[in-house]
């Protein structure tokens, strides 16, 4: 029976890796007494503090993050200090509403007595196509001849003239046109042209 012994070079270089890895992870998982300590540089009392302000406009030192998990007295006796001060509003009972300050006035700025009524919005503009005649071919559809300055359009009913009216009806004496940006609707009469 042969024990893989016979090239002892292999068997050394074999020896040395695993010595080597036995002694790597030794170290990767014991701690060392050689540890560095990390040391803390005393803060000198001559440098003036990072300020910064609040959106409240209050200005309050900036605190810069430590690394030092103990508890820091100073910094929990200052928070300790604070005191909210709120609106009146009772957070723990539905419906509570804050306290309103008193107002000293009537609020009204116009001291002239004339009331203010918004008006609603503009009126639509008026459709300023012209309806000049008609096409009616037996079996077709009706067709109307429709003029805006001195554009000719050809439209039947359903379809859209100028990119902007819609042809809805069509009449012996009338077409009806819908302004399709504002939602107007108007007749057009026949017009002799």
């Amino acid at each position: 029976m042969k024990l893989g012994t016979e090239n002892k070079k292999q068997l050394i270089v074999l020896g040395v890796l695993g010595a080597l890895a036995v002694v790597m992870l030794a170290r990767q998982f014991w701690p060392s007494a050689a540890a560095p300590a990390v040391a803390s540089a005393p803060v000198s009392s001559s440098t003036k503090p990072m300020m910064k302000r609040l959106p409240s406009g209050k200005i309050v030192p900036v605190m810069e993050p430590r690394l030092d998990p103990t508890l820091d007295l100073n910094l929990l006796s200052r928070s300790e200090q604070i005191k909210y001060a709120g609106n009146g509003r009772n957070i723990f009972v539905l419906g509570s509403q804050p306290v309103l300050p008193t107002p000293k006035g009537n609020g009204t700025t116009d001291h002239d007595g004339s009331i203010h009524v918004p008006q609603g919005p503009p009126p639509p503009p008026p459709i300023d196509l012209k309806f000049f005649g008609f096409a009616n071919k037996p079996g077709e559809p009706k067709r109307v001849f429709l003029v805006k300055g001195e554009d000719i359009f050809v439209a039947g009913e359903g379809d859209i003239v100028n990119r902007r009216y819609r042809v809805l009806r069509i009449n012996p004496n009338a077409v009806e046109l819908e302004d399709v940006l504002y939602n107007n609707r108007q007749m057009i009469p026949l017009t002799q042209g």
